[in-house]
C-alpha cells in the first residue's frame, strides 16, 4: 500500500474498532497479501497517530500485546464518572500475593506463604488465575512437584507494561530503607529461611504495583469488582486463632508445605518449566 494517509486511517479505525490491543503483525494481517504494508510503514503510521494524540484526551500506547487507544490520566477523573460504580480496591492479601509472583517469579505457593507468614487462600490463587494475571509456568523438582507461578501478558496489559523490565524497581520505593538486605532477592530456601523482615518485600512490591495500577484506565476493560479473596491472618508468633474457612488466611506454621518438611525447597533441586517461557 503506497498511500500513507490511507494506511494511517485503516490502522486508526482498526485500533478503535477492537476491544483489545493489536500488534504490528495483526495489523498487517488485515491486508491482502499483495497489498500488505511493511512493518516499517505500519510503524510510521502508528508514530503519526501517536503524534496526532498529543493534544487530545486519548493516547495511543504500546503494551505487551500490542497497541491500543486509552484515556489520558489527566482527564480520567471526569471520564470515570461514566461508570456509576467505581471499582473497589483490591485486598492487600491479593496484591501482596500478586506482587511476589511478579517480582520473584517463578515462585511456588509455599514460598509465597513463607515470605508472607500466612497461608495463601485458595480463593486468591483462583481469582488471579480467573483474572488471567497469573498462570502455572512449570513445577519445581522437589517432592510433590509444587506448581511454579508466573505472570501473563494480560497482567502486563492491565498495568500498562510492555515487559516485566518495566515493573517499578524496588529501589525507587519510598520505604526502600526497610529492605536493605532484601534487594539481592536470593531464591527462597537457597540459604535457609528468609530474613526476619522479608515480609517488607511484599509490602514494598505491593506499593510498586499500586503505582502501576494508578496508571491503568478502566475504559475498554470490564468493570472491576472487589477481589476480596481472603485477608491477612495473624502473624506467625500470634496466639492460635479459631478455625477459619477456606476464604481466610491462616498462619503459615499451621499449613503443610509443598516443598519439604522445613517449608523451603531443596537448594540443589532445579526448576523445570513445563511450558514456554513468558516473552515480553
Amino acid at each position: 500500500m503506497n498511500e500513507p494517509d490511507t494506511l494511517k486511517r485503516i490502522v486508526e479505525a482498526a485500533l478503535l474498532a477492537t476491544s483489545h490491543p493489536l500488534s504490528v503483525v495483526q495489523l498487517a494481517a488485515l491486508f491482502n497479501e499483495g497489498e500488505a504494508p511493511g512493518h516499517e510503514d505500519l510503524a510510521r503510521a502508528i508514530e503519526s497517530l501517536q503524534a496526532d494524540c498529543a493534544d487530545r484526551g486519548v493516547e495511543l500506547v504500546e503494551v505487551s500485546s500490542g497497541f491500543r487507544y486509552q484515556v489520558r490520566q489527566d482527564v480520567h477523573p471526569w471520564i470515570s464518572r461514566l461508570w456509576t460504580e467505581r471499582p473497589a480496591r483490591y485486598t492487600r492479601a491479593l496484591l501482596e500475593t500478586l506482587a511476589l509472583i511478579a517480582y520473584r517469579q517463578p515462585i511456588t505457593r509455599a514460598e509465597i506463604e513463607q515470605i508472607r507468614g500466612v497461608a495463601v487462600s485458595s480463593n486468591i490463587v483462583r481469582t488471579l488465575e480467573e483474572r488471567e494475571w497469573i498462570r502455572v509456568v512449570g513445577h519445581r523438582d522437589v517432592p510433590g512437584r509444587p506448581a511454579l507461578f508466573g505472570t501473563t501478558r494480560l497482567f502486563l496489559d492491565y498495568f500498562n507494561l510492555k515487559s516485566l523490565d518495566e515493573l517499578p524497581p524496588l529501589s525507587d520505593l519510598h520505604d526502600i530503607d526497610e529492605l536493605d538486605p532484601q534487594l539481592a532477592l536470593a531464591p527462597i530456601g537457597a540459604d535457609g529461611p528468609p530474613p526476619p523482615d522479608a515480609a517488607a518485600l511484599a509490602a514494598a512490591a505491593q506499593d510498586a504495583l499500586d503505582a502501576a495500577a494508578d496508571d491503568h484506565d478502566p475504559a475498554g476493560d470490564e468493570a472491576a469488582t472487589e477481589l476480596a479473596a481472603g485477608h491477612d491472618g495473624p502473624p506467625p508468633d500470634a496466639a492460635p486463632a479459631a478455625p477459619v474457612t477456606d476464604d481466610d488466611e491462616t498462619p503459615r506454621s499451621s499449613v503443610p508445605s509443598d516443598a519439604g518438611s522445613d517449608g523451603a525447597p531443596s537448594p540443589d533441586a532445579p526448576d523445570r518449566a513445563d511450558s514456554a517461557e513468558q516473552t515480553a
